[in-house]
């Protein structure tokens, strides 16, 4: 008896005819049916009955697959358990975020759980963030909103309104809160075409009739920060996003419609179910929440 004639056998049996299992075991149907063919002869049983191309297991047939069952079964536990090992010990995680600050809480409780695995963190906007899953460039993303479109799987982490913020020195750092009918006469930083928190903030805007012309366009959420920390103009964020920093001063935003940014990973449905992204999406899901961000 060989494992091959007792894999055909079980092939053939689950999956109704010996053209699928032929398929599934990616062999030509006349080898398949050798293979079965050879077994049956070497301990003188019928398997099968044939009848005008249908086949049917014999009582012989049925108790032998009742023993392959158990026994592929084993073999797919066991090889889930060594990916498994092999995946933890030297594999890979690559995500891309619009903001890595919502990732840290997660990333150190990962690291601690499973400390051989390499991440890879990529900073990006809402854009870069898609298009780099979509060109399996990274296993999991951090969005500023929930897309739209079918093509991912979704995990929200919650929601932050968008605030306004300035130098500790800058004459409107005083201010507890602008309206957004402030904003056109003020130095406006803002982020590159793609940014989400942009895109609310204008969207917010229109909606009351009123067009936002930054004098300064900067790439990357940092590079705003350290403009407006210089005491260049007026930067936007969320308030989750916004952390301590002594340089800067927040400014709440009313009168305005509206404007929460909402975290959300993302990853391809066909990466969903794959070993390190399971598991990183198992300790986001239980993971406390990040200051600012209300759990949503």
């Amino acid at each position: 008896m060989r494992y091959v004639q007792l894999r055909a056998f079980h092939n053939v049996a689950t999956s109704g005819g010996f053209s699928r299992a032929a398929e599934t075991l990616r062999l030509t149907q006349p080898a398949v049916s050798d293979q079965v063919r050879r077994l049956e002869e070497e301990y003188d049983v019928l398997l099968f009955n044939r009848v005008r191309k249908q086949i049917t297991l014999t009582p012989e047939g049925d108790a032998l697959l009742q023993i392959t069952r158990r026994m592929f079964d084993n073999e797919r536990e066991a090889l889930d358990l060594l990916t498994e090992k092999r995946a933890f010990r030297a594999g890979n995680l690559r995500i891309i975020a619009d903001s890595a600050h919502h990732l840290v809480g997660v990333l150190t409780q990962f690291r601690q759980k499973y400390p051989m695995v390499r991440i890879h963190v990529q900073v990006g906007n809402s854009d870069s963030v898609s298009a780099a899953l979509r060109r399996y460039d990274a296993d999991i993303g951090v969005v500023g909103e929930v897309p739209d479109s079918t093509e991912f799987e979704a995990f929200p982490l919650g929601y932050s309104p968008i605030i306004a913020f300035a130098a500790t020195g800058h004459p409107l750092a005083a201010r507890p809160a602008l309206r957004l009918s402030d904003l056109p006469g003020l130095p406006l930083v803002f982020r590159e075409e793609g940014s989400r928190t942009r895109a609310t903030l204008e969207q917010a805007a229109a909606s009351l009739g009123l067009t936002l012309s930054p004098v300064i366009v900067a790439e990357g959420r940092e590079a705003v920060r350290e403009i407006v920390a210089a005491g260049a103009g007026i930067g936007f964020v969320s308030m989750a996003e916004f952390g301590e920093d002594r340089r800067l001063r927040r400014i709440e935003l009313c009168d305005a419609p509206r404007m929460d940014m909402h975290e959300t990973l993302i990853c391809l449905p066909e990466r969903r179910d794959t070993k390190l992204v399971a598991a990183f999406l198992d300790i986001a899901r239980n993971a406390p929440p990040v200051p600012g961000l209300v759990a949503g």
